[in-house]
């Protein structure tokens, strides 16, 4: 009867091993990029397309309404407006910040809305013209008491709705905006864009 040294035998077992895992190893993965602006949809939850395509839709209404030729006509320049807020009532976790930033460069591109900052972004950028009192060159200095008023306030919230059977889903998501006057608290405009998913069970 032949013994193994057992040095021998614990490298035989482990190149086993070894064999063993390569065996079971998952499969590759590749990873490619892809145009943004290109919809590539894995499930049926909100993404990046809703989000731009919903705010893109949205702002072009708000512009075509009344109230925006009636405010160019009395005051001679375009309306200033402020994103107040934007509520997630739906079921899932949606990226807000992103789509108020959707909604911001939406603005932008129509060429007739001015937007302000609101919240933290204000709050920083007032500390930062008080900083320049103190430390900065008295000709770059940015005055107090500048700023530009806001003549409207923008609100909304979105919500979705789920609707199951027999492993298949209907996901619809409603965005809902209104525009607010802020001198006197009127409803301006009043927005609302649907967007709704079907997810088969194959």
């Amino acid at each position: 009867m032949t013994i193994r040294h057992p040095s021998r035998l614990t490298g035989l077992l482990l190149l086993l091993l070894l064999v063993v895992l390569a065996a079971c190893g998952g499969p590759s993965v590749t990873v490619s990029r892809e145009d943004p602006d290109q919809e590539i949809a894995l499930t049926d939850r909100w993404n990046s397309t809703d989000s731009r395509l919903v705010s893109q839709t949205m702002i072009e209404d708000m512009v075509t309404f009344p109230w925006y030729n009636r405010f160019v006509a009395e005051h001679g320049r375009e309306p200033v407006v402020i994103v107040h807020s934007i509520r997630n009532r739906s079921h899932e976790h949606i990226p807000v910040n992103t789509f108020i930033n959707d909604i911001r460069r939406a603005m932008l591109q129509t060429g007739q809305l001015d937007f302000v900052a609101s919240g933290e972004e204000r709050d920083d950028i007032r500390q930062e013209r008080l900083e320049q009192e103190q430390h900065a060159r008295e000709d770059t200095i940015q005055a107090m008491g500048q700023e530009l008023g806001a003549d409207f306030a923008l609100t909304g919230e979105i919500n979705s709705f789920v609707d199951t059977l027999d492993g298949n889903r209907v996901t619809s998501y409603q965005v809902d905006m209104r525009l607010i006057s802020i001198l006197d608290t009127r409803d301006v405009w009043l927005g609302t864009e649907r967007i709704q998913k079907f997810q088969q069970r194959r």
